[in-house]
Parts: C-alpha cells; structure tokens; sequence
C-alpha cells in the first residue's frame, strides 16, 4: 500500500511534484543568469499589432533586423499572442528570424511573415527588453480589446524585471490624446473636447472660424478636417463623422500647418541626434489634402529642428523621461506641438534615408547599455528608472 504525505499524496507522486518545481526554479534562475551575462546576446521582444500586417517601412521592422544583425534573439509578438501558463509564467507565441544576417528590411519581412517562418513558444520573462510598438488606432473597430490585454501582459513583464518600453502603466494613460493635455500648456494649441456639437461650434467660432477637428482616438490622419470660415453647411458633417466614433477634439488652426509639420524623434526624453544628424524630418502634402501624415498620401524631406522645435522638446523632456517614454514622436507647427506619439512613434527608417546617419543602430546600442545597467545594478534600478538611463 502507497504510504502518503501531510498534503494527501501519495510519497511518489510528492516526490515527483517535488522535482518538477524544482527543475521549474532551477530553470528560471538559470534564465537570469543568462540574461545577466555581459557575453550573452540581448533577448529583444517587439509587440506589434500582428506580425502578418507589418510593412517593410515600419521603424519596428527597422529596430528588429538591425538587432538580428547586430547577433541579439529577436521575437515579434502579435497583440493577441500572449500567454499566461498554468505555472504563472507569463509566454507568447513568437516569430523568429532564422537567419543571422539581412540585407534589407524586405528580407528580413519575408522571412518572418513567410509560410515557414519559425514560430516558437517564448517565455516573456527571460526577455532583457521588450519594447510596445502597436498602434492601438488600428484595433478600434475589430479587436478594442487588444491593445489594453498587451499593456496588462507586459505590465507583468515589467514585475519580472523586463526592461519594458515605452513605460506600460503610463502607456495605459496614453491610450488616446487626452494625455497630450498633461503637458505645459506653453506646447499646444488652444483645445477643446466634447462630444457635442454646440460646444465645438462655438469653439471654432471664438477661434474666428478656423479650426481642426479630430478624434481624440485614433492616428494617421484619419478623419481630420480643417474648418475654414467658409466650411459653412459642411461643418455640421465634419463634426457628425468625427464624433460617431467618440469624443472630438478641435484645436486653433496653425497658419504654418499649411507648410507641413515637422517630426522630431526623442530618445530618452531628448532629441535622437546621431553624428551631427537629428531623427527630424518635414512632412507635407502637395495635393491639397490638409494632413501631412505619411499613411494619408503625405510627403517628406530632410529638416533640420529650429529654436522653436528644440524649445518645444527641452519643455516636454521632463515629463516624457518621468513617464518611462523612451521613445517618442514630437510633430510639430511652428512654435507648438499638434501631437506626441509614445505608442508607435515612427519615422526611423525615413530619417535613415535623409540624412545617411544609422539611427536604429544608436537606439540597440542603447537598449544593450541599459542590459548592461540592469546587470550592474541587480535589481537596484526600477525598470522606469532603466527606461530614461
């Protein structure tokens, strides 16, 4: 007869159970070991929307390919890849590169979007970084509840020690532009958000009858109207089409915006400049279409930030390093700031190509210093803290 144990099992089946936890610990403590070691590769995790919809003009794409070259294990993980396991660990169903060396972003994408790509069960934990590039404008209609799902996995990420960037509990206020309203409000154009029709008309009347209207969720230029004193009978429709979807917000009208805005990349809460170069590009749309963004038809060219530009960044820089934003994008007219994007700021590869300057390959050699930091430091520093080192 099979003698038991205090708990109610049997001694062999305890002894079993036993050997398992501890092979589980050992096997977690062996994983920071290694992700501790100065010599070992960096384990660099990216969370997109779905790995399937990436293009090869994407700054993630551009990140990851020049970490794979770089020798690091790259993941790209789909917002609905996750997992959290019958052990507590937190995992995800991952694409791999299989290669070691890509000679343009375009390989690199056929590679992982291909019908062989290397998919593999990860745990998140062992990760040393993993950075939130979704766009959570993209889910809105399909999948509303993914990109807060992500911030919840990588928040428990965080608690492990990953190195989680941009910061995901502030990426949680982010979550539409409402944020934009905690910055100084030296930096933004006189705003105003509401859901009804009356308030925003009388707002664009005080502005003289010029204004932008937007939806407070969303990106890429969608649904942005520009209100002129002549919009008249249209004004009503401008208002119906962003508002069906949730609040608007209407903003004063920046005569500059005509010109295009700039785009200026910070890293770590300051301006990225590399060799001279600053990530800084204008964008501009010639065909009469008011929105500059890239994904509505816009165009760009190399800028180089005035005084004005550079003000504006050193007045946000504070708050962006206090929230964990690591990596940020600042669009700006004239003497203001329309928008920051901190959910997937872009543009990396674009500057690239301007100015000649490897600006991807300045953001891993940073991510692998903070890796060395953490190291240093055995858990001493908070991820926010590594976040803005």
């Amino acid at each position: 007869m099979t003698s038991k144990t205090a708990s109610g099992r049997s001694k062999p089946a305890a002894k079993k159970a036993a050997a398992k936890k501890t092979t589980r610990r050992a096997s977690g403590k062996g994983a920071r070991q290694a992700r501790d070691d100065a010599s070992a590769p960096m384990r660099l995790g990216f969370v997109v929307n779905d790995v399937a919809t990436e293009k090869n003009n994407y700054t993630t794409i551009r990140l990851a390919r020049t970490a794979a070259n770089r020798g690091h294990e790259v993941s790209l993980i789909g917002l609905g890849d996750f997992i959290y396991d019958a052990g507590g660990t937190i995992c995800a169903r991952a694409r791999r590169p299989s290669k070691t060396k890509y000679k343009d972003d375009d390989a690199f994408l056929d590679d992982i979007q291909g019908e062989d790509a290397r998919v593999e069960r990860i745990s998140v934990e062992e990760l040393d970084v993993l950075m939130l590039r979704s766009d959570p404008a993209e889910e809105l209609n399909d999948r509303p509840w993914a990109p807060n799902s992500a911030l919840l996995f990588a928040q428990l990420a965080a608690a492990k020690q990953v190195i989680v960037l941009n910061d995901p509990n502030h990426l949680t206020d982010a979550s539409n532009k409402t944020y934009f309203q905690h910055f100084p409000e030296e930096v933004r154009p006189v705003t105003c958000i509401s859901m009804d029709s009356g308030e925003i008309k009388a707002f664009i009347q005080e502005q003289g009858g010029s204004a932008v209207i937007k939806p407070l969720q969303g990106s890429g230029g969608q649904s942005v109207f520009v209100v002129t004193p002549d919009s008249g009978a249209n004004l009503n429709q401008m208002i119906e089409a962003v508002t069906r979807d949730g609040y608007a917000i209407a903003q004063e009208y920046l005569p500059e915006a005509a010109k295009g805005d700039l785009r200026l990349l910070t890293l770590n809460g300051r301006p990225l400049q590399v060799d001279g170069h600053y990530a800084c590009f204008r964008r501009y749309n010639d065909s009469g279409d008011a929105r500059s963004n890239i994904t509505a038809g816009g165009k760009i060219e190399m800028a180089v930030p005035d005084e004005d530009a550079l003000r504006l960044a050193e007045i946000v820089g504070p708050k962006l390093m206090r929230d964990g934003m690591y990596l940020a994008g600042l669009d700006i007219v004239g003497d203001k700031m329309m928008e920051i994007n901190v959910d997937t700021p872009g543009g990396i590869n674009m500057a690239e190509e301007l100015t000649g300057a490897d600006f991807s390959g300045f953001i891993i050699e940073d991510l692998e210093r903070k890796v060395r930091m953490r190291r240093y430091y055995r858990g001493q520093l908070s991820t926010t803290d590594l976040a803005i080192m």
